[in-house]
């Protein structure tokens, strides 16, 4: 371009103009991503290395392990076929998540579409009209001088609206923004559907064994009931011991229609999940057992989290769009520059309209520069930057609430872990109670009333126990989910895989 200027004799420095002219010079600010925070942890007392340990299967210690990265399929660590196959099912056909993917692809298409505007446009254009004019006083604009003639016209138009001080680049900018904003969206989707589909399924394996437990209870309070009847129909004791074990046995029944409730809507939930009708929900049927704990758990510098967490991307992304809008909203306060062009030709038979002579074309240049329009144009600049303080505000919001949810995550698995240690401990002492009962009955030391309620002791401290693991299962896929994920470990993330699709 510089060699064909000079060749037609402008002087460098009008060159040097020209090029400014046609490259632009965008209006500010220009986004700067928000600091990392210092943060040295993530809680308020320093972190133990690892937690407690109970001699069962799901009470092993967890060890925190600082500055390791966490797999993008981190759900594979607990070692389930299943879990793993409705996974991948609900990624393939979760009606929210393939929302997000179409949300993704209509923001890439805005930017797209607004790169359009760098470029000239061009229009052609073609009429045919049969008119009469009138012929008293004013004569025929047809070359044949009459009055009634056909007309056909044929034109090319190009326009041209120079981007001198970038105010569609400031536009691009901020689609593009919004773009990668709703990439980080349908990332953190992604994130929040694996979790909910572990957190579901943990769920559904502590309600079968609650069930289960609560059923072998119910069946220890009937036999206890049975013998008291005997023992009531013998004279042994009083009506009163009957019926405060008819009592029991209720109130014990009465829990369990709660239990299958939750149960079979656990059971649509990860239908829903997996984007089925609850009517076709699949034959995975989930148990503890058929989960294993992961035992190392990496653990997310501070430093990294902002660039880890979507959803704090997300709110960064949006931080960047609300400042392009800035620049957008001061491009629209100075000079506008056009550039026009047009050509073609017109004549009364369409096989002459490119005929010698019937040829017309125009050329031209204009400047737009607003003067008054109200304050309309100043309160716009304003309102686009109160909009980034918002944006801002909301940027530091939700990098807080991130620290928060790790560290009530880290907090919790400490305590779950403690809470799974007293289980067992619970546990272990009524199972031992339990076994000298059942040798006392053997010896004849003891009633079969005894032995009873000591099998119920024992099933109630196994429902304990199961809870508090699931707790530890469901926290411990909520500290993944906490620290990002890992969605950065897939590879090519975003637009290109999401075009694959």
């Amino acid at each position: 371009m510089k060699a064909s200027i000079q060749k037609f004799g402008l002087p460098r420095a009008a060159a040097a103009s020209c090029i400014w002219l046609l490259a632009g010079c965008a209006v500010g600010p220009d986004f700067v991503p928000p600091a990392a925070p210092r943060q040295a942890g993530y809680t308020e007392q320093p972190l133990a290395a690892q937690t407690a340990a109970a001699p069962v299967a799901g009470g092993e210690a967890q060890r925190f392990m600082l500055g390791q990265d966490i797999p993008q399929q981190w759900w594979t660590l607990f070692h389930s076929a299943a879990l793993n196959a409705l996974i991948e099912d609900a990624l393939k056909h979760n009606p929210n998540l393939q929302a997000a993917q179409a949300a993704l692809r209509v923001a890439q298409e805005n930017v797209l579409a607004q790169q359009g505007a760098y470029y000239p446009s061009v229009n052609a254009n073609f009429t045919s009209a049969r008119q009469k004019e009138a012929t008293a006083s004013v004569a025929s604009s047809a070359a044949s001088g009459a009055s009634l003639f056909n007309l056909h016209t044929a034109q090319v138009t190009v326009s041209y609206t120079a981007d001198v001080f970038g105010g569609n680049g400031r536009q691009v900018e901020s689609l593009q923004a919004e773009s990668d904003s709703q990439r980080f969206q349908w990332e953190a989707a992604k994130l929040s559907l694996t979790a909910n589909v572990v957190a579901a399924a943990v769920q559904e394996a502590s309600l079968r064994a609650q069930i289960a437990a609560l059923g072998t209870i119910v069946l220890s309070l009937q036999q206890q009931l049975s013998l008291l009847r005997h023992q009531l129909f013998a004279g042994a004791i009083a009506e009163a011991n009957v019926v405060g074990q008819q009592a029991t046995l209720a109130q014990t029944k009465a829990l369990l229609p709660p239990l299958k409730k939750q149960l079979a809507q656990q059971r649509d939930l990860l239908a829903a999940l997996a984007g089925r009708f609850p009517s076709d929900a699949g034959a995975e049927k989930f148990d503890l057992s058929m989960l294993n704990l992961p035992q190392e758990l990496p653990l997310t510098l501070p430093s990294n989290l902002v660039a880890q967490r979507p959803d704090v991307r997300a709110a960064e992304e949006q931080l960047h769009a609300a400042s392009a809008q800035i620049g957008v909203a001061k491009a629209n306060m100075l000079p506008q520059f056009t550039l026009s062009g047009g050509g073609g030709g017109m004549a009364t038979e369409i096989g002459q309209i490119f005929n010698s002579g019937n040829g017309f074309w125009n050329l031209a240049a204009g400047l737009t520069q607003p003067v008054f329009a109200g304050g309309m144009l100043l309160h716009r600049k304003r309102a686009a930057e109160a909009a980034y303080d918002e944006a801002a505000a909301q940027y530091r919001s939700t990098v807080i609430s991130a620290f928060q949810n790790v560290a009530d995550t880290l907090e919790a698995l400490q305590y779950d872990a403690d809470a799974v240690q007293e289980a067992v401990a619970a546990e272990r002492a009524i199972a031992l109670s339990l076994a000298i009962a059942k040798r006392q009955v053997e010896l004849g030391d003891s009633s079969n009333l005894a032995l009873l309620t000591a099998e119920q002791a024992y099933q109630q401290s196994l429902i304990i126990l199961v809870q508090a693991q699931a707790s530890r299962y469901a926290d411990t896929a909520a500290l993944f989910q906490a620290l990002g994920g890992g969605w950065w470990n897939r590879g090519v993330a975003g637009a290109d895989e999401n075009r694959s699709h």
